[in-house]
């Protein structure tokens, strides 16, 4: 009989345990204690045994897992359990140390529940542990999408109310009557005042939501729950940020730096153009470029309407042959002659507080000098794992690449890799089985580093490598230079904000 799994640290300090049998905390905790003294350092056993149990254990990086059993227990079938527990862990934890496994521990022991009942092995495998703590249910399901569709019946009963109330007002004001009133006591400015609203209150509810995609359950942590998150849980947070506590929003980290990085000027002029960059690039793994496009635009923005009559003096230094292209109301052979952008009719003026493309421009090469960054990622086979040597070089030396993350995919149940050699820093995510290589910044000074990791699989385990980055200059050599009238050719003050984003950049 199986008594308890644990995993605790070298000294015998228990992290995680789980008991199967009925056993008080003191037992359990001096068990684990006099653990490290049994063992003999000069013996290669996985196992040591006392009086009364038997410890069977494996050793992860600066921790064990242990398994507690009785004596007479099959220990073949005990090393097994053991074996799918070590599996267990880097499911639901990052890294094998003491406070990731606390923050995950409740995971863990659902899982360890899955595995083990009453002391005895379930005919379970890591891929069924899974599905069973993601409990995806069926009703939970039917309830939302009955409570979605109550929901929408709710808002058009609504929406009919106030169509109802608008025209009731209407008739009474041709009529030259008071408005009906709420309650038999409202006046006609009240009423309309709050059938205006109520109106406006339909039309803010009415605007176009984008539906995020729907996604598998990501985690163990996706339990049943019944509805979504309701007015309780807000309820909630408020109420603890009343008392002081400090709430973490969930926004993505991705996200948020990229917020940070991409966050607009301050000091926007009436005047202000937006030059936007996207890169989707395929590259084949032992060199050539399978295909790259580019695409950028200009926006203008104009806020004052006393600057709606200009002219963009565009400045293109791009030798790699870029197809320009101009909206159609600007004026083409002036663009052409003169690499002028103005409308073809002088004395009508650009619309104001409005984002309008004005210029866009598209590259479309397999040319591989062309590619700004270039990754070598190299697996090379050692016995039963894989030495991994992945590098980078910017070819580009006029970009600054910021918030660089280099995904690269592993293989899935081996555990976390062996990191040899790294040039800035890595994250290493056990759930998605990925790997991320964080570069704050490669540019001219720091055009290139590499990284180098050991972990069991083979070669193809380690694509597609997917990379991501943002940048403030553009990789296409196309700026406003400067701004003028079109009465009197005055120069106009504006402010740029250049961003150059990755839609898709993959090493196949």
């Amino acid at each position: 009989v199986l008594l308890a799994a644990a995993v605790c640290t070298k000294a015998g300090k228990a992290i995680v345990s789980r008991q199967f049998v009925e056993m008080t905390r003191t037992r359990i905790e001096g068990l684990l204690a006099a653990f490290p003294k049994l063992m003999n350092t000069g013996k290669q056993h996985t196992f040591v045994e006392t009086e009364s149990v038997r410890y069977v254990y494996q050793p992860m990086e600066k921790l064990y897992m242990v398994l507690i059993t009785t004596k007479n227990s099959n220990i073949l079938e005990d090393l097994e359990t053991l074996r799918l527990f070590s599996r267990v862990i880097p499911e639901y934890c990052r890294a094998l140390e003491e406070n990731e496994i606390s923050e995950h521990c409740f995971d863990l022991i659902f899982a360890f529940d899955e595995i083990v009942a009453l002391g005895y092995r379930e005919n379970v495998n890591l891929a069924q542990i899974r599905t069973f703590t993601e409990m995806d249910s069926h009703e939970e399901k039917v309830f939302r999408a009955v409570r979605e569709t109550q929901e929408r019946e709710a808002k058009a009963e609504m929406r009919r109310k106030a169509k109802e109330l608008q025209q009731a007002r209407r008739d009474a004001e041709r009529h030259g009557k008071k408005a009906p009133g709420f309650g038999g006591f409202g006046s006609s400015a009240v009423s309309g005042g709050v059938t205006a609203m109520i109106t406006e209150t339909i039309i803010e509810t009415e605007k176009p939501k984008v539906a995020p995609a729907p996604a598998r359950p990501s985690g163990p942590s996706k339990a049943l729950k019944l509805g979504a998150k309701g007015k309780e849980v807000d309820n909630f947070v408020d109420k603890l940020k009343s008392e002081g506590e400090n709430i973490m929003t969930s926004v993505g980290k991705r996200s948020a730096e990229a917020a940070k990085v991409l966050a607009p000027p301050i000091n926007m002029e009436s005047v202000h153009m937006k030059i936007e960059e996207k890169i989707s690039l395929t590259c084949g793994r032992d060199g050539g470029l399978q295909n790259m496009e580019l695409h950028g635009m200009i926006m203008l923005h104009i806020s004052d309407e006393k600057c709606a009559r200009i002219r963009l003096h565009i400045e293109n230094e791009d030798k790699r042959g870029v197809q320009l292209q101009t909206h159609p109301n600007v004026d083409k052979k002036l663009f052409t002659t003169e690499s002028q952008i103005g409308l073809k009719n002088p004395e009508k003026s650009f619309p104001i507080n409005s984002d309008v493309g004005v210029l866009k421009w598209r590259l479309q090469t397999t040319e591989e000098s062309f590619i700004p960054l270039t990754i070598n990622c190299w697996p090379s086979e050692s016995g039963n794992s894989c030495d991994v040597n992945i590098e980078y070089e910017l070819q580009e030396e006029s970009l600054e690449l910021n918030d660089v993350i280099i995904t690269i995919p592993l293989p899935s149940g081996v555990g976390a890799p062996v990191i040899g050699e790294i040039d800035g820093e890595y994250r290493h995510d056990g759930r998605r089985n990925l790997l991320e290589w964080c570069l704050p910044v490669i540019d001219a000074k720091n055009k290139t580093g590499s990284l180098e990791f050991s972990i069991a699989g083979q070669p193809n385990d380690f694509f597609p490598v997917q990379v991501s980055f943002i940048s403030k200059k553009n990789y296409c050599n196309i700026q406003v230079t400067k701004v003028t009238q079109v009465d009197g050719n005055s120069p106009v003050r504006f402010s740029t904000e250049t961003t150059f984003l990755v839609d898709k950049y993959e090493i196949l």
